[in-house]
């Protein structure tokens, strides 16, 4: 599958998945998402291929859920939760090569990978709060799995920006590689992962994501009712108001 928002190539055994929409740092829409859970079921289905990279076009890995798009925020919460929890099924490795901001659900995406390789001046943020939502897409666990409560407290009560060498030293990513180099070290990584053998992967992948993942779906389950509430508010009305007029915005806990 190829199209315009979504790049879907095969290059041999390895499967590259691109959001495509560079001029809105490749904000994803319900239908980008969905695109990406086809393409993992695609890598699922075909046995040649041997691991699937995830990145984005232009300066940006991913900014989020498109504010502006078409798509709703309930319909993009559902889109986002199979393409998370497909990413996490598959029983081949799957490269996060994040070339820019990781920010929101984008950053759930990341951190679905199995290997998350950051160029240096990329940076992750869970910034949810800033519109009035809480983090989704499997954040609440992904996270918090990775560098415990008190820092993942901290990136989604405060929202802040945390760059890709402090992620790494966090353990929220396993890679971090200076621009300059960052595509030969991908290539390197993913060359090193198709040289390898598929059954001890899929095994390896399902027993460490019982170990520290188990409860992902539970957790998308209370991040889906929670959002639920949350996107009847008029805080988050406020939220999206003020983030599209670009000024601050004005909470009022209703």
């Amino acid at each position: 599958m190829t199209g315009e928002e979504l790049l879907v190539e095969r290059d041999g055994p390895v499967l590259r998945v691109t959001l495509n929409r560079p001029d809105h740092l490749n904000a994803v829409t319900a239908s980008v998402l969905d695109g990406v859970t086809e393409a993992v079921s695609q890598a699922a289905a075909d046995q040649a291929i041997r691991v699937l990279v995830l990145t984005g076009a232009g300066r940006a890995f991913c900014s989020g859920a498109d504010l502006a798009g078409p798509s709703g925020g309930d319909s993009t919460l559902h889109s986002a939760n199979r393409a998370v929890l497909a990413l996490r099924e598959l029983g081949k490795p799957v490269v996060a090569a994040v070339n820019g901001l990781a920010a929101g659900v984008g950053c759930s995406l990341a951190l679905a990978g199995d290997l998350v390789m950051a160029r240096n001046s990329a940076y992750f943020l869970l910034a949810f709060v800033n519109i009035g939502l809480m983090p989704d897409g499997g954040a609440t666990m992904l996270v918090p799995a990775a560098i415990g409560r008190a820092r993942a407290m901290r990136m989604a009560l405060l929202a802040e920006r945390i760059p890709a060498a402090q992620a790494a030293d966090w353990g929220l990513i396993s890679h971090v590689v200076d621009d300059d180099s960052y595509d030969e070290e991908v290539a390197a990584v993913v060359g090193k992962l198709v040289q390898g053998p598929p059954l001890a992967y899929a095994e390896t992948k399902r027993a460490i994501n019982a170990t520290t993942i188990d409860n992902l779906l539970a957790a998308i389950d209370r991040e889906t009712a929670g959002q639920a509430d949350l996107l009847r508010s008029q805080d988050v009305a406020e939220g999206v108001a003020a983030f599209l007029a670009r000024r601050q915005p004005k909470f009022s806990g209703f």
